[in-house]
């Protein structure tokens, strides 16, 4: 059984962070410690998600950002790591110079210092110095950095297709698959493989 700590912030993009607990709720062998700062519970009234009490239903536990007496605030408390979708550039600085004054940026640092595998989803465009002098700090903490770029080669068909493949390889590093990703598989085989039909997408050189 792998136990996953999932972190939504304040960034744009929270359905980045309730796609992944949907993704995550039907797999028996994963169990996930939700916490979200007040700022996620604003932003999903803003961009029209379902209420925070909704969110919170589709993890198996949920923490207040305040208890700093959880049990992901404790080392001692076993977990395979966790993922922090959207990570906004607070967080990400709270991150780097280890300044733990609520549970999520708690729960991080305690996965670094034990060890543990922290996948970061940062969400903000464009990036000033300061943003990417903070990403490759986290990354020589130990952070693996997931921003939600486009993807193409696997032929996506909606919003949901891109959002779906980001969070796949934020998943990778624990050793969970989600159905209906598609890895590249080298040119060989892909030319075998017919393509669907790329409604609203561009044909041709771009």
């Amino acid at each position: 059984m792998k136990k996953l700590i999932i972190g939504i912030t304040g960034a744009d993009g929270v359905c980045l962070g309730v796609r992944l607990l949907e993704m995550l709720r039907d797999m028996e062998d994963v169990t996930t410690h939700l916490v979200m700062t007040r700022q996620a519970e604003t932003n999903l009234r803003l961009e029209g998600f379902p209420s925070p009490d909704a969110v919170r239903d589709m993890a198996d536990h949920c923490h207040s950002i305040d208890n700093m007496a959880a049990s992901i605030a404790s080392g001692s408390f076993v977990t395979d790591g966790m993922i922090i979708a959207p990570c906004s550039m607070k967080t990400l600085g709270g991150i780097t110079s280890g300044y733990s004054c609520d549970l999520l940026l708690r729960a991080a640092d305690v996965c670094l210092k034990e060890g543990r595998k922290v996948v970061l989803v940062p969400r903000e465009s464009p990036l000033s110095r300061l943003h990417l002098r903070n990403l490759l700090t986290a990354n020589e903490l130990g952070c693996m950095i997931v921003p939600p770029m486009l993807t193409f080669y696997n032929t996506p068909q909606s919003l949901q297709d891109l959002i779906d493949h980001v969070l796949t390889k934020a998943l990778l590093p624990f050793g969970i698959s989600a159905s209906g990703f598609r890895p590249w598989r080298g040119t060989e085989e892909e030319c075998t493989l017919p393509l669907p039909e790329r409604k609203g997408m561009p044909h041709g050189n771009v």
